[in-house]
């Protein structure tokens, strides 16, 4: 089924990442208080701040989750912003040389000696480029003390000691074209170009996007990049951040160490603060593309940024966030009623297009089903911000907003122990990058206690109306080249937004005061009880033949995870209602539950942390979610009511169904969906039920026939298993297992499996090339695959094979053919409805160079079926895997899946021991069986999406 994007506007953030000029606009939304009178929020005492004599400011903090682990980060107050006319694009190049050589690492010397150490690259070892900053990040363990001393040696190196070697320059230059190619070359970046002078108003940052020109970097001098370098790369614009499970003593030694010996150049360049200016009249600009898919109008309305560094600027955040649930919780309602004259829409105060420029905006956006409909679409979500603006908010909606704000903060301060380093590392940066403030979570805990419930609604409503100014406001509209002719003029979008809610009336609260569960069900018993004492298991069976697995941690202090399924999903539907039983879980999901829709729903669960979620895959159906201990029942009390009272709403229906057709109508006119499309036909041996669905089907689906099936796959819970992991206590369980688990109904003569519909990949060799695009981009797909002999053991070298795989494909196609950016070897195995395999290879590039990349991936798997793994491959496999095996073992998520999946596979729980065992057994020779035996070319496909032929 065709999931509903929730992000498809203003997609240009994917390219231009954080930024920080000063913003200039003459509106507030807020009255200052006197300075003189203004609370400075304290500093966080359990972080240490200090600076070096050259300038250098350094963050060092304790903390130890995860354990044995620190986040180290060197961050640059530098980035595309302050590149000279003939550097456009250096400072992100000069973040690629960081890893291609440095004084004590020479080429890829660096990244080649943490993989042996188990680090990552990309996922862990990272770095990334914005306007106003550059920022390297490096996770290490700590239990190894030469390799965590060997960190500050390694930030050291990237703050001063790239080495810009000529050739590594020049062999970087087409990794980061292909990265341009990857990330754009598409309708989002053509409207981008358009978009830019209209959103960023002119200024240098229009002028400095982080990625460049692809004219420079193809072309600029050894010289130019080493420039920028000795003017930028500098103490007094840089932070070294260290968070994690050490000695802060050593850590406080070890940058001094490290980096006082650095200084800054005897005539330093001035680091520019660049503004956005503001404008008295509203800014329009309409785009379209021929491969735009939506038809999507926004509003902006922008401000000054406000850090917060005082009190009153904390509270201003706050009543800004009580604002943005409110007003949204009113767009919902729109949408849960039925006939909404928009598919989606939402608006809030907060940070312009992602932090744009240090400026923040009131922005509306909306998607219509169609061009046509844009008009309503607008009007509809203008009349809510005028419904606000007009007559403010109600005490009840106030009250409810209050309750969840504090919530979400309880939570916090329940998991200030079990915080991530990682958290604590982005507060540093925005801190040294902005001024913005780094409180403890007990000032902030103690501070939302003190003044969440003083906030008064004349004072909120106040804020919110002045949201909406006359100044500064652009308004954009994207939309599908085909439908130009229904788009307004910019003088007519104007009038749109001018005449827009001027017959609102004030919103009326509908209040909710009712119980959830009206009468407590007739409890089951517990028939059963196995523990599994080395895991801390224990494994209950129902009176009514359910089966639950808990499994008790102190990962975290408020957070259970469970999940529940039970062989069976849509496999089971005929063919005639298939379609409905797609989307059965969906609407059912949407809807409520018993007689609460689900605005009514949210209202009765305000304050509540927890989430219950139906589903229906193809193979299975169950339940998930999460839930705080303190909400523990109340969650139990909805897996009852999912399965004994889903509610069915017609509303809910003809809006999911209205989202579908907008999703579906322009599918076509996007070359990457014609080409997904493509792939599932055939590796789904072109299967009816496999194909996404058309607009026709869509319209004969009958919600009685998806409520129906829903009801057929929950009314009868014989058969399922739940597991729970998380804090609890298994005694104080029990009753609430047998009171709201023990009494679903259950038919134990009724048994439960699925049926196989044949979704494997035609047999033998294939190639697909799709035309479809307007630029020079391809991409394409290699897939190896088969039938499995589905084992611990095989996934094991399975997984190896991929790791090894990957390393060899990164290395020739990036670094020695310089012809792509990321490519990736992904793995998939499963075990239902039978044993098979997938192993595939995936890039973006040139459509020149499409044959000689293929050709070298096809080398590559050709050089590891003769000569197999070497020495250091095994090394970086076996070492990744230790880290991440003993970060699992601390994370819930991961126990839920492994108890889960060894329950109804029948496993013995205590193979997630004999890991360490199995990952011995992985040597060079078994990766040399593995890829002669998985990576067969007798059952392999090849997918090319290559651009129209003119």
């Amino acid at each position: 089924m065709v999931k509903y994007p929730r992000i498809i506007v203003f997609t240009f953030t994917a390219f231009i990442l954080a930024c920080s000029p000063k913003v200039k606009v003459n509106n507030s939304v807020a009255t200052l208080v006197p300075a003189a009178e203004q609370k400075l929020i304290p500093v966080d005492s359990n972080v240490i701040i200090g600076q070096l004599p050259n300038g250098l400011t350094y963050y060092i903090r304790k903390n130890e989750e995860p354990k044995k682990r620190a986040e180290l980060y060197l961050v640059n107050k530098v980035g595309s912003i302050v590149e000279d006319d003939d550097q456009q694009g250096l400072a992100h190049f000069t973040e690629h040389m960081a890893f291609n050589g440095t004084k004590e690492f020479p080429k890829n010397e660096l990244i080649d000696y943490l993989q042996k150490a188990g680090v990552r690259f990309g996922a862990d070892l990272n770095a990334y480029t914005g306007f106003d900053q550059t920022v390297y990040q490096l996770p290490l363990p700590t239990d190894s003390t030469e390799l965590f001393k060997k960190g500050f040696d390694i930030l050291a190196n990237w703050a001063g000691y790239v080495s810009f070697d000529d050739h590594e320059i020049d062999q970087e230059r087409g990794v980061i074209v292909e990265e341009d190619r990857q990330r754009g070359k598409n309708a989002q970046e053509r409207m981008l170009k358009q978009l830019l002078p209209v959103l960023l108003a002119n200024s240098r940052y229009a002028e400095r996007l982080p990625i460049g020109k692809i004219d420079i970097i193809q072309n600029f001098k050894y010289e130019t990049i080493k420039r920028f370098y000795r003017d930028w790369y500098r103490p007094n614009l840089q932070a070294v951040v260290a968070v994690g499970d050490f000695d802060v003593k050593e850590v406080e030694q070890l940058i001094k160490d490290n980096f006082s010996e650095f200084k800054n150049p005897e005539s330093e360049r001035k680091r520019e603060e660049y503004t956005l200016g503001g404008n008295k009249e509203p800014l329009v600009k309409i785009v379209t593309d021929a491969e735009y898919p939506y038809n999507v109008a926004s509003i902006s309305y922008k401000h000054p940024e406000r850090i917060e560094k005082t009190e009153e600027d904390l509270m201003v955040k706050v009543e800004e966030s009580l604002i943005n649930e409110m007003l949204n919780n009113r767009l919902n309602e729109i949408l849960q009623k039925g006939n909404a004259p928009f598919v989606f829409a939402q608006s809030s105060y907060g940070p312009y297009q992602g932090g744009l420029a240090n400026s923040e905006a009131f922005t509306s956006f909306v998607v219509a089903k169609d061009g046509k409909g844009l008009k309503q679409a607008v009007e509809a979500v203008l009349d809510e911000n005028a419904r606000m603006k007009k007559f403010g908010f109600t005490e009840t909606e106030l009250s409810r907003a209050k309750t969840n704000l504090m919530t979400t903060i309880e939570k916090r301060y329940k998991e200030r122990e079990k915080t991530a380093s990682s958290v604590y590392v982005q507060d540093y940066v925005e801190h040294f990058l902005k001024g913005q403030a780094i409180p403890s979570i007990d000032f902030i805990y103690a501070f939302y206690q003190k003044n969440l419930e003083q906030i008064k609604l004349g004072n909120v409503n106040a804020l919110a109306g002045g949201m909406i100014t006359e100044e500064n406001m652009l308004a954009v509209i994207q939309a599908p080249d085909k439908e130009k002719a229904n788009l307004p003029s910019d003088a007519e979008y104007l009038n749109w937004i001018k005449s827009a809610g001027k017959n609102v009336t004030a919103y009326v609260d509908e209040v909710i005061d009712q119980p959830l569960l009206t009468a407590t069900p007739i409890a089951g018993k517990i028939v059963k009880e196995q523990k599994v004492a080395e895991l801390d298991v224990t494994e209950f069976e129902l009176s009514n033949g359910i089966k639950v697995v808990l499994k008790p941690t102190d990962f975290k202090n408020d957070q259970i995870l469970f999940t529940a399924s039970r062989k069976g999903g849509v496999s089971l539907a005929t063919d005639q209602v298939f379609r409905a039983a797609e989307m059965a879980d969906e609407l059912v999901d949407e809807s409520g539950i018993a007689s609460f829709d689900a605005v009514q729903l949210g209202k009765l669960l305000t304050g509540k942390t927890l989430q219950v979620t139906p589903f229906i895959g193809t193979y299975s159906e169950g339940v998930k979610g999460s839930t705080s201990p303190k909400d523990l029942e109340t969650a139990m009390q909805m897996i009852y009511l999912y399965f004994t009272q889903p509610r069915k709403d017609a509303n809910v229906f003809q809006t999911k169904i209205d989202e579908n057709k907008t999703v579906l109508v322009n599918r076509e006119t996007n070359p990457s969906s014609v080409y997904q499309d493509t792939i599932s036909a055939v590796l789904n041996n072109y299967h009816k039920r496999a194909r996404v669905i058309t607009i026709p089907e869509l319209e004969k689906i009958n919600l009685d026939d998806a409520f129906s099936f829903y009801k057929s796959r929950f009314s009868n819970a014989n058969g399922f298993i739940f597991t729970f992991v998380g804090n609890f206590n298994v005694e104080e369980m029990k009753p609430l297992l047998e009171t709201y688990l023990g009494s679903l109904p259950s038919n134990q003569q009724v048994a439960s499996n699925y049926k196989d519909l044949g979704f494997y990949p035609v047999k033998g060799k294939v190639t697909k090339k799709v035309y479809k695009g307007l630029e020079d981009k391809a991409s394409v797909l290699l897939i190896y695959h088969g039938d499995y002999g589905y084992s611990k053991e095989e996934n094991m070298q399975l997984t190896a094979l991929k790791s090894v795989l990957d390393f060899k494909i990164l290395e020739r196609l990036r670094e020695k053919e310089s012809g792509v950016y990321s490519p990736r070897v992904n793995v998939s195995y499963s075990n239902i409805p039978k044993a098979t395999y997938s192993v595939s290879i995936s890039f973006s590039c040139s459509t020149a160079n499409v044959d000689k990349l293929i050709a070298a991936a096809e080398d590559e798997v050709a050089i590891l079926k003769k000569n197999g793994a070497t020495a250091d491959d095994i090394t970086k496999f076996k070492a990744t895997q230790n880290r991440q095996y003993e970060l699992m073992l601390r994370e819930n998520g991961y126990w839920l899946q492994y108890l889960q999946k060894s329950v109804e596979d029948k496993k013995n729980l205590l193979d997630v021991l004999s890991f360490p065992d199995r990952l011995k057994e992985v040597n060079a020779g078994t990766v040399k069986q593995s890829a002669n035996k998985y990576l067969d070319s007798n059952n392999f496909k090849q997918f090319i999406l290559l651009p129209e032929k003119k």
